[in-house]
């Protein structure tokens, strides 16, 4: 996005967002790496506000989509940074790579907003707002073999769903998949949609005012370069905990 076209409270909420997410894998490193015991790591509670990070990050990735040129081009260049990930975390920690991690999920959502644009467009902002919401609610238990509203009802997947090893993009993982990170499509594909259709109101200036304007220069700039601080983040971090627990690099 362009800096006159930025919406600053945007850029401060993914910035907020990209640093707790490398908080979380700053403890992912401890726990699973160095074997620090890190106690709230297993908490549910924990597990929920991650999932808050990360949807806040997606939905702003889809709320942007309306400022992009080409959505189609976007998602292919994350997706391209994702597969580098994946090949640099199966070298560095080969029995869990990082298969369909945050930037695969937004690289296939953006190409896949982008092939659809029009299509979406057509679609009453608010409704698909809604829509995209409840089928995030629908499938965000797929990766454990459910689907359903929490709370109100939920139906056992198809096994056969799970029995093969392709199809972990769209959340149904084999028994033995591993990824370091793991968000796969449903349900993170609606939730990026939920940020597309209101992202419509955000362009249009419908959003409430202080959208616009930058409040913590901090985060504004963190936000501005979220994408960088993704990719970069863990070369910094890994060998730094390396050198303090006296751990080879490789």
């Amino acid at each position: 996005m362009e800096i006159k076209n930025r919406v600053g409270f945007l850029d401060e909420l993914r910035g907020f967002a990209i640093i707790c997410m490398v908080v979380y894998h700053l403890m992912v490193d401890l726990k699973f790496v160095f074997n620090v015991d890190v106690p709230i790591f297993f908490e549910s509670w924990f597990d929920t506000i991650r999932d808050i990070f990360v949807g806040i990050f997606i939905s702003i990735s889809g709320i942007v989509s309306n400022y992009s040129r080409s959505n189609l081009k976007r998602g292919v260049q994350c997706f391209f940074i994702g597969m580098i990930m994946t090949f640099v975390t199966a070298f560095v920690s080969p029995g869990s790579p990082d298969l369909f991690g945050i930037l695969h999920c937004l690289g296939v959502c953006m190409m896949l907003y982008g092939l659809g644009q029009r299509i979406f467009e057509k679609i009453p902002p608010f409704a698909g707002a809604v829509i995209s919401v409840f089928l995030f609610m629908l499938t965000f238990n797929f990766k454990t073999g459910y689907s359903g509203i929490h709370g109100l009802f939920k139906a056992k997947m198809p096994e056969a769903l799970y029995s093969t090893s392709v199809l972990f993009p769209l959340g149904f993982p084999g028994e033995k998949f591993v990824s370091l990170d793991y968000f796969p499509l449903f349900p993170w594909l609606f939730i990026f949609l939920a940020g597309a259709f209101y992202g419509v109101y955000v362009k249009e200036k419908r959003a409430p005012k202080f959208f616009y304007k930058t409040h913590i220069p901090f985060f504004a700039f963190a936000g501005r370069h979220s994408i960088w601080i993704y990719v970069l983040h863990q070369p910094v971090i890994y060998p730094i905990l390396c050198l303090i627990f006296g751990k080879s690099i490789f």
